[in-house]
């Protein structure tokens, strides 16, 4: 069972980090990642087609992420 829940972390990383590199930047540089985030908080910019699909992937790998690390962290499964 340990085995499992550890090949299941190692394939939900590895499809986390495609999933990130797969996302456009908002903004580029050092003034854009402060004024782009802000913008992105507050919902001026929200995110369309592809875009929409690859944040709601990320937000749904990095529960599982988090969900699995805490399992085999805590309960050794």
């Amino acid at each position: 069972m340990h085995a499992i829940a550890i090949t299941l972390l190692i394939i939900v990383s590895i499809a986390l980090i495609i999933v990130v590199l797969l996302q456009s930047g908002k903004s580029a540089g050092l003034s854009g990642a402060i004024s782009g985030g802000a913008e992105q908080l507050f919902g001026k910019q929200k995110a369309r087609g592809m875009d929409l699909v690859l944040n709601r992937i990320t937000i749904v790998l990095s529960v599982l992420f988090f969900l699995l690390t805490m399992a085999v962290a805590f309960f050794e499964v």
